[in-house]
């Protein structure tokens, strides 16, 4: 299972439409056709880069895999560029998602200022004050990460810090890349752009860590 936010990718606005993706796409005609100044005909000159194809407010939804439902969106603006040269979904005002267990409990979140899926490259970029926590409690931030689907990975050329429960926190600015469970990771260009990171003040926690468990 790919890192939460970005499994959103599999629900395309033309094909492969699931009961979620249908339900949203009836809700936003909906909301659509009400609006009072929405005209009755559509401009058939516009730029398919710069106009959306659908724009929507105040977007929550339930996204489910293998029957159960494993997922939670909320964005305050979703606009779909299908039309587009490369075609993508935009967050301009932020988005948030939560991963969920099969009991339901929370195991990871993702939270962006700004996001772009960029439908047909499968590849997701994330914007502005990223947060990150995986299912260990770990916490990464960011001003930028990406998540290629194709090929399994989220990476970042910007300042990355982790946090990690219980041991050091991890900076660096050299290049980071990861899993998409974002469990094992790596810096790179380290010698460039050092990682703030002292081992032994982590074996001393690690030591302490087990003292405390044998106690």
């Amino acid at each position: 299972m790919g890192l939460l936010v970005f499994k959103m990718q599999q629900l395309k606005t033309r094909q492969n439409l699931s009961v979620v993706t249908v339900l949203l796409s009836v809700m936003a005609f909906f909301f659509i056709s009400c609006k009072e100044e929405v005209k009755s005909t559509v401009d058939l000159h516009y730029d398919a880069d710069k106009v959306p194809s659908l724009n929507t407010d105040s977007v929550t939804m339930l996204i489910s895999d293998s029957g159960l439902i494993r997922y939670k969106v909320i964005a305050k603006t979703w606009e779909i560029f299908d039309r587009a040269k490369d075609p993508h979904w935009f967050f301009p005002d932020g988005l948030y998602v939560e991963q969920f267990d099969t009991i339901f409990s929370i195991v990871a979140t993702v939270k962006a200022d700004t996001a772009w899926n960029f439908t047909s490259k499968k590849l997701w970029q994330l914007r502005g004050h990223v947060v990150i926590r995986n299912k260990l409690g770990e916490t990464f931030s960011s001003e930028e990460l990406f998540w290629d689907q194709r090929q399994q990975k989220v990476y970042s050329k910007k300042y990355v810090e982790v946090f990690r429960p219980d041991k050091m926190t991890l900076r660096g600015m050299g290049g980071f890349e990861a899993n998409q469970q974002m469990t094992e990771y790596r810096f790179w260009n380290v010698k460039d752009s050092p990682i703030t990171y002292n081992e032994d003040q982590e074996a001393n926690a690690d030591d302490q860590n087990n003292e405390e468990k044998k106690e």
